[in-house]
């Protein structure tokens, strides 16, 4: 699923789901480079991001695939 990666002022991540409408804060990270690991929602989705060469510019849009539970 596409959503949309982006960091507010303050530093936190944050995740957009264009689909469901649905903007939830980044609360861990699987992987301190974010790219190529999996991220945890504050509603409690797990996503899987894709590996990407370097530190992109955020926000960025990117296909992610969520790996488990959580709301629909």
């Amino acid at each position: 699923m596409k959503v949309m990666i982006r960091r507010s002022a303050g530093g936190d991540l944050s995740v957009y789901v264009p689909k469901k409408d649905l903007e939830e804060p980044v609360v861990a990270v699987e992987r301190p480079e974010l790219w190529g690991g999996a991220v945890t929602l504050a509603n409690g989705w797990r996503l899987q991001l894709p590996v990407m060469e370097g530190e992109p510019s955020l926000p960025i849009t990117v296909d992610a695939r969520r790996v488990d539970g959580g709301e629909s």
